[in-house]
């Protein structure tokens, strides 16, 4: 069956032209028939020849590119565009490899597959849809994931109930699509052990996208005092205590998350390891603790998840720098973060620079930080640049 035409208007060819993987509404002319969400869609430049193939929505993203040359989207799509992206993972070390089970296997646009997240936990992929195309595949993408991870992989989770468009008409449910919820094997980064639960945790279950600020701040950390603030379930604090240091609070506003952190804490160094869980708001934290540290780290949600919120979110960034920067002991560090995408490095910084100058105390960048590997960002798709990160010497 032919699929519907999207006829792009003049001069709207010129993003595709460059590989940018998405194509607005309003760069639209014409349909042949107005498509489904999420029915693949095959689109022409004004000229009438062909520039892609995508999944179609109905929101301000029309298209999201799957092929800029013509494709059947079958199983011999996903297969390739699963092998690669796990060729990737090969390549940097990441599969296999007996210290570290966790990883992130699809980065949507940075792995050419637009609206997928999927992510490793061991012998689990835990799959989040962020479109209705992908959503509508889910199937067949787990049968490639399994057929590509055939020697480890037992199990595909589904959970897009809380990330797919327009839910009132589709009700996702999370759940198993292959395999069942007894898979238990350690997960392991760096081989530090984290107790997961995609099921009920944040995002797919864990952060994975700080697994190597996590291994920085280790190498900084022997006998250190650290704050970990934002810390859900204690990833910085785990590798904190690995690199030795003498002291480690977690706070995070979750009673849950500290009790998962206490968890994992207990399990990487026992039960008398010198950690303090804190079910506490970061501000309020920062605000009433009587006492400084040698090492802060600031890992908050995004503050900000569309433009109309930047202004306030570069104010809250701005604020909890200055907090953090007047709770450290001469010589400290201070990691901190912004994971919003519409906060570029230049905005982050700039937030940071005001709480530095504000403090007055001597502030020095030593490194910049950004997302792994795992997390590659497709060069012609900039947005996909989301994690930004600063270590700071403030004396």
């Amino acid at each position: 069956m032919e699929r519907p035409r999207i006829t792009l208007k003049p001069g709207k060819e010129q993003s595709l032209q460059r590989f940018h993987p998405w194509i607005f509404s309003g760069a639209i002319k014409s349909v042949t028939e107005m498509p489904d969400e999420g029915q693949v869609v095959d689109v022409l430049g004004s000229d009438g020849k062909f520039l892609a193939t995508g999944h179609f929505a109905s929101g301000s993203i029309a298209v999201r590119v799957l092929s800029f040359q013509p494709a059947e989207i079958d199983k011999t799509f996903w297969l390739s565009r699963i092998s690669n992206a796990l060729n990737l993972r090969r390549s940097i070390g990441l599969y296999p490899n007996t210290d570290t089970n966790i990883f992130r296997l699809v980065h949507g646009e940075g792995d050419l597959l637009p609206g997928l997240i999927v992510d490793i936990y061991g012998d689990t992929a835990v799959m989040q849809c962020h479109s209705v195309g992908m959503y509508m595949a889910r199937t067949e993408i787990a049968n490639a994931i399994m057929q590509v991870l055939s020697n480890t992989v037992i199990a595909v989770y589904d959970k897009s109930s809380g990330t797919l468009p327009y839910r009132e008409k589709y009700n996702p449910s999370d759940g198993y699509i292959v395999g069942s919820e007894n898979v238990k094997v350690p997960y392991l980064e760096y081989g530090n052990k984290y107790h997961i639960s995609w099921t009920d945790g944040q995002k797919t279950g864990f952060f994975i996208d700080q697994r190597e600020n996590r291994l920085l701040l280790q190498s900084y950390a022997r006998g250190k005092s650290v704050l970990n603030t934002f810390g859900y379930t204690g990833g910085f604090s785990v590798s904190a205590l690995k690199g030795g240091a003498t002291e480690v609070i977690t706070v995070d506003s979750s009673a849950q998350a500290i009790t998962l952190a206490n968890q994992n804490i207990e399990l990487n160094f026992g039960a008398n390891a010198p950690h303090t869980g804190v079910a506490m708001d970061t501000f309020e934290y920062l605000r009433t603790c009587n006492q400084n540290f040698d090492i802060i780290v600031l890992d908050p949600p995004a503050f900000a998840k569309h433009n109309d919120a930047l202004r306030n979110a570069l104010q809250a960034y701005k604020r909890l720098n200055l907090a953090a920067i007047r709770r450290l002991n001469p010589g400290g560090l201070l990691f901190t973060f912004s994971c919003s995408q519409v906060v570029s490095k230049t905005d982050f910084r700039n937030a940071v620079f005001s709480a530095a100058a504000i403090s007055g105390r001597q502030v020095s960048i030593i490194h910049q930080l950004t997302q792994p590997a795992d997390h590659p960002i497709n060069i012609y798709h900039p947005e996909g640049e989301y994690l930004k990160g600063l270590v700071l010497s403030v004396m």
